[in-house]
């Protein structure tokens, strides 16, 4: 490596000029040089390769010192995104060597600081010396066989991630892929700009939105509609609740109610939805009758005569205590129950929920109960409990093994702005629910059931301002999906954003790891910015400095008193 000083006067323009001087003179007086003109001009000829090296020389000088000033906007339409067939376009740059380490620190020199002056800021934003230190840019890709490692990108706000997004996006729905974005906050633009490409795309047909935002327009989508085993249904649900200092317990308690619930449903046929866990929850009385009229005739064909007689002789007197309020045939069915040996685990559930005390179960499901509301409340109700009998509702309704197969373009938004709760919430679920479809298809296929066999097919998951997603259903999305296919691409401010969100150092450090490619755009925090430089490599650079030495003469007789070098 050489010691290449980019900020100083180009001197070789003089040189260059002196060489096509003498060339000309070379040319028109050859014999004022004592030459012939056949010499003379093979003369001009060397110094006018000389005079164009030297001139080639000083522009390059130039050109560095125009651009560490003034970086150039370099725009990009978006008919003239390129698709490449193995790797992923990322915009224009140049590997970093240490001979851009070396120029960079010899332009952050004091000595230098004039020729950075300007008062024309870049349009581009951002130090333009991290730019201009090379001349020569190229494509920046990142080889799609890298992609199912999952890749983070780390920005401030207003710095490009959206539009680095929207460049990534675009070229995934043009390769056909699956496509699923997820934009807590519902930006119109990203909207649009994801429904201009599956146009531009001819894929429009499988084009889905979901928007809490727009319930009007929005597909509609059930959470907890499908699942690998029932008890995923409990856990998406009591997932959202809080789990520090005594809340922990409750969570259990809602987690162990809700699962009672989602298996007595199951049993029933009946899809299990947010509105009817909702109902039950509020009062389980009723699930417990339906379940026990369906189960009971199947022991005994008089079971249900005899619970109808004993219901008719129900008093608030013969009522024990911890009944009172319940409907009477609740009180009914304990009573012929506790004399018959039934050995039905989701009768017993339910059993056992009912035998607490009214008031008392009421407490110990009150931090559930508002969740439950918030996401049974108004128009979005009809968006998470899709009524699939309703043919006069022409939202379609989807789930994500559906859009995995026909490689769908889902764009979802949560509308956190309005209610962060329910943006979590629903996105968790979803999450969730991928985690479950990702473990299927991992196992199964994609076309498990059906006739056709079809390879595995890339599912690219784009999260815009991940960190308020973030919670335990995203860890093993990352973690284990890549084997199903999943490709991530998280996009979020800092790493402190993650660690907010999950609590805990050890998680987030977790999630951060699981990501093996890092896009890291402008960032205010120190500790994100480590996350990049702490994995660069250390490198040497030059410099030249002046020193100066006196050294006193051995020869005290001798006319020299001492010598000096520099």
């Amino acid at each position: 490596m050489r010691l290449d000083f980019i900020l100083r006067p180009a001197v070789e323009l003089y040189s260059a000029s002196a060489a096509l001087l003498a060339a000309v003179w070379c040319v028109t007086a050859p014999q004022t040089l004592l030459l012939t003109p056949y010499s003379g001009w093979l003369l001009a000829l060397a110094l006018l390769a000389l005079s164009a090296l030297r001139l080639k020389q000083g522009v390059r000088i130039l050109c560095f010192r125009r651009r560490v000033r003034h970086l150039p906007l370099w725009t990009l339409s978006a008919s003239r995104i390129p698709l490449l067939p193995n790797a992923l376009f990322l915009g224009r740059g140049f590997r970093w060597l240490p001979t851009h380490t070396q120029r960079l620190y010899l332009c952050r020199l004091p000595q230098c600081e004039h020729w950075l002056r300007t008062d024309r800021p870049s349009v581009s934003g951002g130090d333009p010396l991290l730019h201009g230190v090379e001349l020569r840019e190229g494509r920046v890709t990142l080889p799609l066989r890298d992609r199912p490692g999952h890749t983070l990108v780390l920005g401030t706000t207003r710095v490009g991630k959206t539009r680095l997004a929207e460049l990534l996006i675009a070229q995934d729905i043009r390769r056909g892929d699956t496509v699923i974005v997820f934009d807590p906050k519902g930006d119109a633009d990203l909207l649009r700009r994801v429904w201009a490409e599956a146009y531009r795309a001819g894929r429009e047909s499988v084009f889905w939105l979901f928007h809490l935002g727009w319930p009007e327009i929005s597909a509609r989508y059930n959470a907890v509609g499908r699942f690998g085993r029932i008890s995923e249904v409990a856990s998406r649900i009591a997932g959202q609740l809080s789990t520090e200092g005594n809340s922990a317990a409750f969570r259990e308690f809602a987690w162990r109610f809700v699962n009672i619930i989602t298996r007595a449903l199951v049993a029933l046929d009946q899809r299990p939805d947010y509105a009817r866990i909702a109902r039950h929850v509020i009062n389980i009385d009723e699930l417990f009758i339906d379940y026990a009229r369906v189960f009971l005739p199947g022991h005994d064909r008089q079971a249900w005569d005899n619970v109808v007689r004993i219901a008719g002789g129900i008093t608030e007197k013969n009522t024990p205590r911890n009944l009172q309020g319940r409907d009477s045939y609740v009180v009914a069915l304990e009573q012929y129950l506790s004399t018959t040996r039934l050995h039905d685990p989701i009768l017993g559930g339910l059993r056992s929920a009912v035998r607490y005390d009214k008031t008392y179960f009421d407490k110990i499901v009150a931090s559930l109960l508002p969740l439950l509301e918030k996401l049974t409340t108004g128009k979005i109700a009809q968006l998470l409990a899709p009524d699939y009998g309703d043919l006069n509702d022409p939202r379609p309704v989807f789930d994500w093994q559906q859009a995995i197969r026909q490689r769908a373009i889902v764009y979802v938004g949560l509308d956190a702005l309005s209610d962060a709760e329910i943006a979590a919430a629903v996105g968790n679920s979803m999450f969730a629910d991928l985690v479950s479809v990702a473990g299927h298809i991992y196992k199964h296929g994609v076309m498990d059931g059906l006739s056709q066999t079809e390879e595995k097919a890339a599912i690219n998951l784009h999260c815009d301002e991940f960190s308020e997603l973030m919670g335990d259903e995203f860890i093993p999305l990352i973690n284990k999906g890549g084997g199903a296919g999943v490709q991530v691409t998280a996009y979020t401010q800092t790493l402190s954003d993650i660690e907010a969100r999950i609590g805990d150092r050890a998680k987030a450090g977790q999630v951060v790891g699981n990501f093996n490619s890092l896009i890291m755009m402008r960032v205010r925090e120190t500790a994100t910015a480590e996350l990049l430089t702490r994995q660069l490599p250390q490198v040497d650079v030059l410099s030249n400095s002046v020193s100066s030495g006196v050294t006193d003469s051995a020869d005290a007789q001798g006319n020299i008193g001492f010598s000096s070098n520099t």
